[in-house]
């Protein structure tokens, strides 16, 4: 059957305006399932939006906590950057200081060398110096030794003259420098009864009192007479006079 045109306007706007009669005029066509399809695909479209939705939220919520991270790390990189530039500008700092002190250590050393040098040919010129001086003073003291030693020789000799010509008693021999038994006596005196052993020493110590001691008995030994041993000197202690007189040594001063 056909519709006329008033009929088909009417057909069409209740299709339009009225939903029931949409739905069975589509049911009576065969399309109730493909409608059904489509809701139910729909519903399967929001659902997948839906959940997409949240996957979206969620990635965006894990990018934007990678983002923060990142812009965290970021800013802990610039600080290590800045640090390291940091660090570097004061190891170029301490590399110019320390080749300034290696600089001013190598100046240093060699000041020291010069000095050094100069201060040791000093010291050659000194002992030198101090050498020449010390054999002059040794030959002055030699010197003055042998005019000391001649002199209170003398001295001895005449004070112990008058004292055994007083006795009775002459000497046989007087001998300066002599030499018995390959030791040295300063003044030997060879009477008739004694024999005098005489020690000069410009300040004679205690140690020369065992000296002139044992002097004396190699002169006993080896002249087979009673040896009188005499200490003469410029400067003779108290204590040095005492010790020699309680030896039994004659001492003479002058």
């Amino acid at each position: 059957m056909l519709l006329s045109p008033e009929e088909k306007r009417r057909f069409l706007k209740a299709l339009e305006e009225d939903p029931e009669f949409r739905y069975a005029a589509a049911g009576l066509l065969g399309l109730g399932e493909v409608l059904n399809e489509l809701w139910r695909l729909r519903a399967d479209f929001n659902k997948f939006v839906e959940l997409e939705g949240k996957r979206w939220e969620e990635n965006w919520t894990r990018w934007e906590e990678n983002n923060r991270r990142w812009e965290e790390d970021n800013k802990r990189w610039e600080e290590n950057w800045r640090r390291w530039e940091e660090n570097s500008r004061r190891w170029e700092e301490n590399e110019k200081k320390w080749e300034e002190n290696r600089k001013q250590w190598e100046a240093w050393f060699e000041a020291w060398k010069k000095f050094l040098g100069d201060y040791e040919r000093r010291w050659e010129g000194a002992s030198k110096r101090f050498d020449n001086i010390e054999r002059r003073l040794s030959n002055v003291e030699t010197t003055l030794g042998a005019s000391v030693e001649a002199q209170f020789s003398r001295y001895v000799w005449e004070d112990l003259r008058e004292v055994l010509e007083a006795r009775g008693e002459s000497v046989i021999r007087r001998t300066r420098n002599a030499m018995v038994d390959n030791v040295d006596v300063d003044l030997l005196l060879k009477a008739e009864k004694r024999v005098y052993v005489v020690e000069v020493k410009i300040r004679p110590g205690v140690e020369d009192v065992g000296t002139l001691l044992a002097k004396a008995d190699v002169v006993t030994s080896a002249l087979g007479k009673e040896t009188v041993p005499i200490l003469t000197g410029a400067w003779i202690g108290d204590d040095v006079e005492k010790y020699a007189r309680g030896k039994g040594v004659l001492v003479y001063k002058h």
